[in-house]
């Protein structure tokens, strides 16, 4: 039986082609399609198409901002916020997850993911009272509260009799990682 030299494949009837070939145009045109492509709108072009020069850059829309944004933008990436509380005696003397043991009357803080050593300065937000504290606990606290400090930085910023405060965290220094 002779061949057709025309046909890449005899076997395979024309309508098999045609539908592998109209899938990948279909293919491709779906692929350049979904991808966005990337274009630099303010990029200044030195010539059109005409070869006359252009000067003016295209002008990019001013985004609209709002004060929950605007106020985000003004606090430094280094500062924290939420609510403090302390926790006392009922720990004091105890080990603490950095191995350290607990002191009620020491400058200490316990936060959820800050590394051991880590120094932040605290300010109640109500009196504007600061402290400067030693991260050495870590631990689950309550009620979506962002630190938990010992006895004497409470007291320091008066809010041993409400328990709770709305404070404002500054990260002084990183300590080690470890932990």
């Amino acid at each position: 039986m002779r061949r057709n030299a025309n046909n890449v494949n005899s076997k395979m009837p024309m309508p098999f082609w045609l539908l592998v070939g109209v899938s990948t145009v279909a293919l491709a045109a779906a692929i350049l399609t979904f991808f966005p492509r990337t274009v630099l709108a303010n990029a200044l072009l030195s010539k059109n198409v005409t070869g006359t020069s252009m000067t003016a850059p295209v002008a990019l829309p001013t985004p609209v901002m709002t004060e929950a944004a605007k106020a985000e933008r003004r606090m430094p990436a280094n500062l924290l916020h939420g609510m403090a509380s302390w926790y006392g005696s009922v720990f004091n003397g105890r080990q603490t997850a950095s191995g350290e043991t607990f002191n009620m009357y020491a400058m200490t803080a316990c936060h959820p993911t800050l590394p051991f050593g880590t120094k932040v300065r605290v300010e109640n937000t109500q009196n504007h009272k600061a402290v400067v504290v030693r991260i050495t606990d870590r631990g689950l606290l309550y009620d979506g509260r962002v630190l938990d400090l010992s006895y004497a930085a409470a007291e320091k910023l008066d809010m041993l009799k409400p328990g709770v405060a709305k404070v404002n965290i500054q990260i002084l220094s990183l300590g080690h990682p470890k932990g």
